[in-house]
């Protein structure tokens, strides 16, 4: 692989696979918030929060991490504005205690917080503007979770920029470079020091967060019940394994996870399945690391032409990925790659997202599922083909039309979903 590309491809890895404490889009609210605050420099009585209809939908139904079971957007910037550490960007309330936690539900009481859907047309979009006296500050984050577009102090802008709002990763290194032959080549040639950090802590993170969802009692213990009903094959182990991060993750524990494409179930669907084939396997570290970073890339890949936030589930995209990684570590090549992702995307391709919440852990479980059966399939001589459906001839053919329908088909699927989640609030 040439230099320049390789290059991109260890780039994309790097601005991809952050840590992040909880569901980043409550998160993502948090550091607005936190800005805003520490632009204003003291507590403000009033909060005005704008929010696009998916950062509702995805706020709506988690907890907050560290903040003792609070929910939603006004928990989130609340959150923020009290004890959040702007600095430290997505893990912005990763050190809250139990006087950070009383001070955050005594201020919701007393202070004047508001929240209303934007109309800016932007999928990805959180502004918070906080008021004190005759002072004001705001803070504006579009695109995605730590893309600040503007901040200001009494109408004094210290950051303005323009994106596109079509485009939510603008800033980005260009994932267009990416297709599923040269992810293989890269996962394949690159050398090993070059991506093995960011890896490394994904793998780390990850698999103590499953850890403790698997010991601990959190939302519906999917990953438990997968292992009390279906036992500890491997494919089973895999499941289990990362639903119960997202288990522990949706319902409030405070461990962090590395994230891919902005979401941290999909960082652990992505990673937590090859891990556990790997060890299944007796793969070498080196296999290991080489084999979820080809998971990694490919789950990034796939999510390119959906966009960051839509009514499309994006576990699907990393379950497929994960059945890549897993036919990567049994020696597989392009072609057990190309089918694997093909079948997989003939299975799961239309599971909707409507929110993070508990069920995220069993829809992670089935994304998972639907990428070892696209490898094992393979293996056994058995293939969904082109014209089936939506696939088409080809495998980047086929995550084109995956793009398309999620992107544009969904559009309509993910208003009405908004629509049904928020009637109420």
């Amino acid at each position: 692989m040439e230099d320049k590309l390789c290059a991109d491809y260890v780039n994309i890895l790097k601005e991809e696979l952050l840590p992040a404490m909880g569901c980043t889009e409550p998160i993502a609210v948090a550091y607005a918030a936190a800005l805003a605050k520490s632009t204003l420099g003291r507590i403000p009585e009033k909060v005005e929060i704008t929010v696009s209809g998916n950062i509702l939908k995805n706020v709506k139904s988690v907890i907050v991490p560290c903040t003792g079971g609070l929910k939603g957007v006004a928990s989130a910037a609340a959150a923020g504005i009290i004890s959040g550490r702007a600095e430290d960007k997505l893990e912005v309330l990763a050190h809250l205690d139990d006087e950070d936690r009383k001070a955050i539900k005594d201020y919701m009481k007393k202070a004047d917080i508001s929240v209303r859907q934007s109309d800016s047309g932007c999928i990805f979009d959180i502004g918070v503007k906080l008021t004190s006296a005759n002072e004001e500050a705001y803070a504006r984050i579009e695109g995605h979770h730590t893309n600040v577009v503007e901040l200001s102090r009494n109408g004094q802008k210290l950051i303005s920029r323009e994106i596109l709002k079509e485009n939510a990763d603008e800033g980005f290194t260009d994932r267009s470079v990416l297709s599923v032959r040269g992810i293989i080549e890269f996962a394949n040639t690159v050398e090993l020091d070059r991506i093995d950090g960011v890896i490394s802590r994904q793998i780390e993170y990850n698999t103590a967060i499953a850890e403790e969802g698997l010991k601990g009692d959190y939302g519906a213990n999917v990953g438990k019940v997968l292992l009390s009903a279906f036992g500890n094959g491997v494919h089973n182990r895999a499941r289990a394994t990362a639903a119960a991060g997202s288990d522990a993750r949706m319902n409030g524990c405070s461990l962090p996870v590395v994230i891919v494409s902005g979401s941290g179930n999909q960082g652990m669907c992505a990673s937590l399945p090859v891990v556990v084939y790997a060890k299944e396997l007796g793969a070498s570290r080196e296999q290991l690391i080489r084999a979820v970073a080809l998971s990694d890339l490919i789950t990034v890949h796939l999510k390119t032409g959906i966009g960051r936030l839509s009514a499309y589930c994006g576990a699907v995209s990393a379950g497929a990925g994960a059945g890549a990684g897993i036919a990567y570590l049994s020696g597989g090549g392009f072609e057990e790659i190309a089918h694997t992702l093909v079948n997989a995307l003939a299975i799961t391709s239309g599971l909707i997202c409507d929110g993070a919440k508990s069920s995220c852990a069993a829809k992670i479980a089935s994304a998972v599922d639907a990428g070892i059966i696209g490898y094992e399939m393979y293996r056994r001589g058995s293939q969904f083909y082109g014209g089936d459906g939506i696939l088409d001839h080809g495998v980047e053919s086929t995550i084109e039309n995956v793009g398309d329908l999620a992107r544009i088909g969904m559009k309509e699927t993910d208003e009405e979903i908004i629509r049904l989640m928020i009637k109420d609030l």
